[in-house]
Formats: structure tokens, C-alpha cells, sequence
């Protein structure tokens, strides 16, 4: 790590999975944070105690202004992030994803804060015309969550051009893995992602999975994705906000492996970590899915300096197993 200034940082979202991850390492690479949660879908227990800690939604005014003076930037990872939810609920999608953020940059500009690092996705791509996408591909979400993501990047835009707010948008492919030591993982519920959906079955004893669909233009017909540590993720999120502290241009980085995986490779890829077997059924697709997202991550790696130390499926697949298998009830 570059030696920086130790900065102050507001977390959104920080009791979640992607969130309470990153916090820690904001944090064990020195510097301070807030994180602002209004616990609905996160938890308490995931809340680094080093942080302090404000419970309170980003649209809550109060809230906000308890959580942001004092800090140097904000780190927002609050939001509903399911395809499939946003297409049955594209009110909440709305609501929560690009309503209430726009309090929160109000309230940016109340206490002076000048640089803000959001959680995208490269669902704001939909179906691309080629593989690995770059960042200057067409933007054509074909689903209500990717929609709701590059609306607020376009929000990003404009209160940069207006009031000075500078930006980095991270547009990530599908996370996955848990800290090392498996003292932090993903606990959705109910859970939606594919790994720890698979690992789950595993350690409850079933042997079925069902996948989404074997019909797609794809080698086996499943879909096809980019996986990405959720480490390396957040290692990417602190170089961003480091980068903008130093006076660099913010802007959109992808983040990935530009390798990507079938569903059913996924499978057969924690059959092997695992040493379980689990027979596949192929349900309906869910609405919203895009045949093939793998990502070209080159200009993260080049202007941030960005090199991702967990990159392989297998990795990722083990340290999701470690934390599955102590932390079940979650």
C-alpha cells in the first residue's frame, strides 16, 4: 500500500456482505470509518467494532448528518442488488437504489464532501455486443436492478458537474468468497448467487441444484459470468478512494477476472473443493439474465494499480466453503 493520509469514510451498507468486508479493510489499511446501515438486510454481528457505527437509512436525513461530518468521502454499497427482485419490485428498486441516494448526495454537499467511490455493476451493460466488455461499451441495462445503477452514475455525473462531487463507479461482476479466515462471508436471505446457493445445498445434504436455464447461446447453454474475490473487490474500492484523495480523475473501472464460467462449470468447480456431488436440474430462466457478462479489468489495473490476489474460482469456492461450514446458521 502507497503511503497515503489516513482519511475518515463514511461506509454505506457496511453491515452487508460487500460492505462489512470492505470496512475492514478500509480500516486495517488505516483509516477511519463510519458505517451508516439501517440493518435491513444487514447485520449487526458483521459491523467491524472498529468502526462507529450509525443505524439509519441513506435517505434519513438525521442519520446522514449523524454519520458524514468529518468524513473525506463516502464509500456507497447500500442498495437491493437481485435481478430477478428488481423485476417483480421495480418500485423498491427505484425507491431505495436512486430516490433516497439523492439525500444522501444533498447531504454530501451540506457537509463539504467532495468525493464519493459507488458499488455499480455491469448489469448497466445488459447483452453486450462483444466479450471481454470495456467501460466505453454501450450502456442498454435489460433489467430494473441495472437500470437503477447507471441512473445513479448519471446522477454521479451531473452533481460532479454541478457542485465538484468527484467520483469513482466500480461496475463489478459476480462476487464471490469470504474472508480467509472465514470470520466474514456472504449471509443473504434468502440467498439469490449461485455459490453459496450450491455450497448451501451441499452442507445441507441435498443433492440436487437447480440452475436458471440451458438454453442460452453459451457453449453448455447456461449462462456465462466473470467471478471476483470479495477481497480483491474491496482492495479495489480502497485504491479508488485513494486515487481521488490523490487528486486523480475519477470515472468507471470494471472489475473482474475477464475469465469467464458457466453455471454448470461453477457446479462442477465446488463439487471439486468441495468433494461433494450434486445432481443438476434445469429450471426456467429468470428474467433479466444476460447470456455472457465477463469483464475487461484493464483499466483498473493500469490507472489504480489494481492486481487481484484471490482471482481463481477455486479460491474463491474454498473460502465461501470455510465460512459455510462454520458459520451454517447464516
Amino acid at each position: 500500500m502507497l503511503d497515503v493520509a489516513r482519511m475518515r469514510i463514511c461506509v454505506t451498507g457496511g453491515a452487508g456482505y460487500i460492505g462489512s468486508i470492505t470496512a475492514r479493510h478500509l480500516i486495517d489499511s488505516g483509516h477511519d470509518v463510519v458505517v451508516l446501515d439501517s440493518l435491513v438486510r444487514g447485520r449487526a454481528e458483521a459491523v467491524d467494532p472498529r468502526a462507529r457505527f450509525v443505524r439509519g437509512d441513506i435517505g434519513d436525513i438525521t442519520a446522514l448528518d449523524d454519520a458524514l461530518p468529518g468524513c473525506d468521502a463516502v464509500m456507497h454499497l447500500a442498495g437491493l442488488i437481485e435481478v430477478a427482485e428488481s423485476q417483480r419490485e421495480p418500485g423498491a428498486y427505484f425507491d431505495v437504489n436512486t430516490a433516497r441516494p439523492v439525500l444522501m448526495l444533498e447531504a454530501m454537499r451540506r457537509h463539504t464532501i467532495p468525493a464519493i467511490v459507488f458499488s455499480s455493476t455491469a448489469a448497466v451493460y445488459g447483452e453486450p455486443e462483444s466479450v471481454p466488455i470495456i467501460e466505453d461499451a454501450p450502456t442498454r441495462p435489460i433489467n430494473t436492478y441495472g437500470a437503477t445503477k447507471l441512473m445513479f452514475e448519471q446522477m454521479l455525473d451531473a452533481y460532479g458537474t454541478a457542485h465538484g462531487i468527484r467520483s469513482v463507479r466500480f461496475r463489478y461482476f459476480n462476487v464471490a468468497g469470504a474472508w480467509p479466515d472465514a470470520s466474514l462471508g456472504e449471509a443473504h436471505d434468502p440467498e439469490t448467487h449461485i455459490i453459496p446457493r450450491i455450497l448451501q445445498a451441499m452442507g445441507s445434504g441435498q443433492r440436487e441444484f437447480e440452475v436458471f436455464g440451458d438454453d442460452y447461446s453459451t457453449p453448455d447453454g447456461t449462462c456465462v459470468r466473470d467471478y471476483i474475490h470479495v477481497c480483491d473487490l474491496a482492495e479495489a474500492h480502497r485504491l479508488g478512494l485513494e486515487h481521488l484523495h490523490a487528486g486523480g480523475d475519477g470515472g468507471v473501472f470494471n472489475l473482474g477476472n475477464g475469465q469467464g464460467y458457466s453455471n454448470l462449470e461453477v457446479v462442477r468447480a465446488c463439487a471439486e473443493v468441495t468433494g461433494v456431488d450434486i445432481e443438476v436440474r434445469t429450471g426456467p430462466r429468470r428474467a433479466g439474465d444476460p447470456a455472457v457478462l465477463v469483464a475487461s479489468a484493464d483499466r483498473a489495473r493500469a490507472e489504480l494499480g489494481w492486481i487481484p490476489a484471490r482471482g481463481e474460482l477455486h479460491t474463491m469456492i474454498a473460502d465461501a466453503w470455510r465460512w459455510h461450514s462454520v458459520s451454517p446458521q447464516r
